[in-house]
């Protein structure tokens, strides 16, 4: 059986997640379908394929031992079983709607949390399947490599072979360190520094992204365990002629478009966007090869304020751009949108006693998640069905209403969001706001 220690930031995701806020992304992938049992067969294919991809076996145990007292290991299920994790449904003429209630059950901690939800489609041409990953399990990076795992293969260029050093043993590993010791201390001491520097600073940062700020009631919440989704779905050219004309680059461009959707929504539902300049946290990865944690989450994360209250659309993507050149030139390792590199100085007892007070503190960190999840530019297939859609879907922080993740496939760019049910009954009405916002941004770049 096969074990690694979690990383920290993948422990403290474990360890906040409640019964009301469970800590698991998903993705909504819809396929066409060329007979009705597709859905059925596209089943019968990801639970043959999910026992061949190893990290889909790992499950996640407590650790009571003295050196990592309090932690957790990802380790190999002998009893792992795929019609655990893989479900089909009765078809639906609404996805998004189905993915809305199962996206608010937590997954099973006592075995591999994942699960694979299959969606037939009334009209017979088309299904879905919803794929929900623990946050613990795998970052966006991480689950798309193992939703890849269980679709049709695709052919990739090849690679040339990377050398691999021959494993050295214990014995000679520890020797070396005890040789190097003395030549570490002082860099030891110097990264102890820089490390109390940088909380110090990632604390002021905080602190000052509170000061003057508006909250508005339409993006807290008292948590209810509800979720709803929805899915926009645009062209990649429409943005890049935004981009074009108005400037910034397309990131800033598709977060600009979400400031611009909240204050439609905002105004539209009554709550009023004047004042209004919320904290989006906008996650950075922070992901190398052969880090100490391969699996493990890095992530880091930019804060910026979206100009929501700001009634002109470029001047808001101006904004928006100057934010984001600004938390650019300070680095994913400053500032208050780094609060997660926090994690790694926490000792594992500390994330466990901990972890359900850091999870309410999310809504003094910001107030709405914008999170960006790549897709490769081939075409993905499931049982030769070819995905058409894929909408990621972040988790909800707690005391937070609404999540926006966006992903850009094959030409079109999918915006997944994910909102407390009882506290965005509307959230049709901001994936509407979405579509006008950036018809608006054509229509003034193109004047």
């Amino acid at each position: 059986m096969t074990s690694d220690l979690l990383a920290p930031l993948d422990l403290a995701f474990w360890n906040i997640e409640s019964a009301r806020h469970p800590m698991h992304l998903g993705a909504l992938g819809v396929f066409g379908a060329h007979s009705p049992t597709a859905g059925a067969h596209a089943a019968d294919l990801l639970a043959s394929r999910a026992a061949a991809v190893p990290g889909l076996r790992m499950r996640i145990r407590d650790v009571w031992q003295p050196l990592a007292f309090g932690g957790a290991t990802r380790e190999t299920d002998p009893d792992f079983d795929p019609l655990h994790h893989v479900r089909l449904h009765a078809p639906t003429a609404d996805f998004h709607a189905v993915a809305g209630r199962l996206m608010e059950r937590p997954l099973e901690r006592d075995r591999p949390p994942w699960e694979a939800h299959v969606l037939p489609g009334e009209d017979g041409v088309s299904f879905a399947v919803l794929f929900k990953f623990h946050h613990a399990l795998a970052d966006g990076l991480r689950a798309l490599k193992l939703a890849a795992g269980v679709l049709d293969p695709v052919e990739l260029p090849e690679r040339a072979p990377r050398a691999v050093e021959p494993p050295r043993g214990l014995l000679t590993d520890v020797l070396s360190d005890v040789r190097r010791l003395p030549g570490l201390v002082p860099g030891l001491v110097r990264g102890a520094l820089s490390d109390v520097g940088r909380a110090l600073d990632i604390g002021a940062s905080l602190a000052r992204s509170t000061l003057g700020m508006r909250p508005s009631s339409a993006l807290t919440s008292a948590p209810s365990g509800t979720r709803r989704t929805a899915g926009v779905v645009l062209d990649i050219d429409d943005v890049h002629r935004v981009r074009k004309s108005a400037g910034g680059t397309v990131n800033d461009v598709l977060i600009a478009v979400v400031a611009g959707a909240l204050r439609r929504w905002l105004d539209e539902r009554g709550d009023g966007s004047e004042g209004v300049a919320p904290r989006a946290l906008i996650p950075v990865s922070r992901r190398r090869p052969r880090t100490a944690h391969p699996q493990g989450n890095r992530l880091s994360g930019y804060l910026i304020r979206l100009p929501v209250d700001e009634p002109d659309p470029v001047r808001r993507l101006d904004t928006v751009r100057t934010g984001m050149l600004r938390n650019k030139d300070a680095g994913p390792n400053r500032g208050a949108g780094a609060v997660a590199l926090l994690a790694d100085h926490v000792p594992a007892l500390g994330h466990r006693l901990g972890g359900p007070l850091v999870g309410q503190a999310a809504r003094l960190w910001f107030d709405i998640l914008v999170t960006s999840v790549p897709l490769p530019g081939l075409g993905l297939r499931l049982g030769g069905q070819e995905l058409t859609e894929v909408f990621p879907l972040a988790p909800l922080a707690p005391g937070q209403a609404l999540a926006v993740a966006i992903s850009t496939y094959r030409g079109r760019v999918h915006y997944g969001l994910v909102a407390d049910a009882q506290a965005v009954p509307d959230l049709d009405v901001f994936a509407r706001a979405v579509s006008d916002e950036v018809r608006l941004l054509l229509a003034v770049c193109d004047r």
